[in-house]
Formats: structure tokens, sequence, C-alpha cells
């Protein structure tokens, strides 16, 4: 008798450790998701405060290319005028960046499609 009531007490240690473990990894996994959340808010709230700074300076950089094509396009119409007049200057210039933004669009449909195309699972060139 004296032996089954060691087995039974060894058996009643048994699971208590094992689930003394239980609990000790399921304390440790939630310290580690509490430390995991804490650390991507820290990283959230540092790129949220460089992305103002970033902006700024983006939106300045795509002003300040406005203005340099703006004169570019006055710069070429003023050039043109002496040779060509001041309509085929107007005309030529106008062409011109009709023709290039007829390319950029080109550009954007072909991108769009083979995007599509890739979505839908098609081999093709990207």
């Amino acid at each position: 008798m004296t032996e089954d009531k060691l087995h039974t007490e060894s058996e009643t240690a048994g699971e208590d450790s094992l689930l003394g473990g239980a609990r000790a990894l399921l304390e440790d996994g939630q310290t580690l998701i509490a430390a995991e959340i804490a650390f991507q808010k820290a990283r959230a709230g540092f790129v949220l405060g460089r992305a103002k700074g970033i902006l700024a300076l983006a939106a300045l950089a795509l002003a300040l290319l406005f203005f340099a094509l703006m004169a570019l396009v006055v710069g070429l119409l003023l050039a043109l005028a002496p040779l060509i007049g001041p309509w085929g200057a107007l005309a030529v210039v106008l062409l011109g960046l009709l023709g290039l933004t007829g390319l950029c669009l080109l550009g954007v449909i072909r991108r769009v499609r083979a995007v599509g195309r890739a979505l839908k699972g098609r081999n093709g060139p990207a």
C-alpha cells in the first residue's frame, strides 16, 4: 500500500511541475507579447515623427522641380520665338510636352497591365 501512495505522490508532483512549467511558459509568452507591442509602438512613433520632416522636404523638392520645369518651358519659348515665331515656338513646345506626356502614359499603362497580369497569376515579364 505504501508503494501505491508513493506512486500517487510522484504522479501528483509530476503534474504540479508540468502545470507550473506551463504557467511559467504562459507568463513568459505574455511578457514577450507585451514587450513586442511596446517595441512596435515606439518604432511607429519614431517613424511618424520622422515622416513629417520627410514629407515636408519631399513637398519642397516637388515644388522646386515644378518651378524648374516651368523655367525650362518659358526658356524654350523665348529661345525658339526669334527662330520660328511666337506661335511656332508655342506649337513646338506644346507638341514636345504632349509627346513626353504620351510616353509617360504609355509607361503607366504598360506597368498597370503587368501588375494586373501578375495578380491574375499569368506568366510574363513584370
